[in-house]
């Protein structure tokens, strides 16, 4: 009854900020913000330490100091609010263990863990007030403005049957949004299902073909890959609707999913840390939830900068979270914030994103011709090699991928090369790709010239 309730005031207070002046999500933003400030300097000790020189009334956002994620890493313990959780004990526990994917860890905390997009994996904790406040921001206005009444209409003939394109074997959110959605009844389970992008893809193309999705969300590289097969005539899907998130998609991407799958394809500008960062309205435009999540583009010192111009980096804010506060968190993401209000009416700010992207990888397959490998299905082989921190990997020729990497001072470079070496052999030959040399670079990964850093990229 006390979570019904909850999800009712919640609920109706979304609808009302939906409603509501731009004065008046600005004021419940500063009132949860403080709130949150004050729960962060009682309950975690480093943010405890970190504001210890910040006024007891913070009156201007910019008086707290930015944090990023590997600053929050290395004080995980510290950082939660639940004396209960550390990093040691989740790893034992629930990250190791495949089938515990979705379910509440304690019983009342969403984990998961990030793909690395910005070079360094998280390990990222929800209560269940930031869940509740992500899902009913999407049901609310992703469910307003994402779904045209044609698309309705063929969601009711039709069915709802949903597959999600991620990279699986791990605490992704894709994974585990999906596996918590499957395991609130069995009626669900049927109709929403994770295809992993790892497997191989005559593999994912016939399970695809069996399953007759209405609705594909994930990775737009995977989606992209479909569109192929789909032209090919290996692939005989008629979904309603394909939802891309996690990388870029640019116009001329999404112009070919469309022309390939026979549906709309749109984007969604989300985060693993901020679950129900933004929704996307009629024209197009990316608004920010900002009753809930606070977006600030910032320069490379961390200073504003005006509507119009593309940040370099942006800060996010969760005012949902208690267990794990967020609170200015360097996201790695540059954006460019839309002067004035919408067309649409949304009284939201608008934003536009330069976007996490990864190139499709093409290499030489033992038949003469060629196979596509995705950027995250290779990127995750890489990651989840034990004593990899971060990474880069750069093909360089049809037989020839050249890898970059940061190692954790506990282990010895020869043998995190040896065991990363050894699982990108066996992806290569599970993917079907013929004899790709791997190259260890001795320099350490690092951006490139625009000060973003990409993981999987083509040479």
């Amino acid at each position: 009854m006390r979570v019904r309730a909850g999800m009712t005031g919640i609920a109706w207070d979304i609808w009302r900020a939906g409603h509501a002046s731009q004065d008046a999500i600005a004021r419940r933003q500063r009132e949860r913000l403080a709130v949150l400030v004050d729960h962060a300097r009682a309950a975690s000790p480093f943010y405890r330490k970190l504001y210890r020189d910040v006024p007891e009334t913070v009156t201007d956002l910019r008086e707290l100091p930015p944090v990023g994620k590997r600053e929050l890493m290395e004080n995980f313990d510290d950082w939660v609010t639940d004396p209960h959780i550390t990093l040691a004990g989740l790893r034992a526990d629930l990250l190791g263990d495949p089938s515990r994917v979705g379910g509440f860890y304690r019983g009342q905390y969403l984990v998961l863990t990030t793909s690395g997009s910005t070079g360094e994996p998280a390990v990222l904790v929800h209560d269940r007030n930031s869940w509740l406040v992500a899902n009913l921001l999407a049901r609310s206005r992703e469910r307003r403005t994402g779904v045209s009444a044609a698309e309705a209409r063929a969601f009711v003939r039709r069915g709802l049957r949903a597959a999600a394109l991620v990279a699986d074997g791990d605490h992704f959110a894709g994974v585990v949004l999906t596996e918590t959605a499957r395991r609130r009844s069995p009626r669900i389970a049927r109709r929403v299902r994770v295809f992993s992008v790892l497997r191989p893809l005559p593999e994912l193309v016939a399970e695809l073909n069996e399953f007759q999705p209405t609705v594909l969300y994930g990775y737009p590289s995977a989606m992209l890959q479909l569109a192929a097969e789909q032209k090919a005539g290996r692939l005989r899907i008629q979904p309603i609707l394909a939802v891309a998130s996690g990388e870029s998609l640019a116009a001329t991407g999404a112009a070919e999913i469309e022309a390939a799958l026979g549906c709309r394809a749109t984007v969604h500008y989300l985060a693993s840390e901020a679950l129900a960062l933004t929704n996307r309205c009629r024209l197009g435009q990316f608004h920010v939830n900002a009753d809930w999540y606070i977006v600030e583009p910032v320069d490379k010192a961390f200073q504003p900068v005006p509507a119009g111009e593309l940040s370099y980096t942006v800060l996010v804010t969760s005012l949902a979270n208690r267990v794990q506060p967020l609170i200015r968190y360097n996201l790695g993401d540059r954006v460019q914030m839309i002067a004035g209000q919408c067309a649409c009416g949304s009284p939201f700010p608008a934003l536009r994103v330069e976007g996490r992207s990864g190139d499709v990888l093409t290499f030489a397959a033992a038949d003469g011709g060629t196979v596509t490998v995705l950027p995250l299905a290779l990127g995750t082989v890489i990651e989840e090699t034990a004593g990899v921190r971060r990474f880069q990997a750069i093909r360089t020729g049809l037989r020839q991928l050249t890898v970059r990497l940061e190692i954790w001072p506990e282990v010895t470079t020869a043998a995190v090369r040896a065991a990363a070496e050894e699982r990108l052999s066996a992806f290569f030959a599970a993917q079907g790709a013929d004899g790709v040399e791997v190259r260890f670079a001795d320099e350490p990964p690092r951006p490139d010239r625009s000060g973003k850093f990409r993981e999987v990229w083509s040479a």
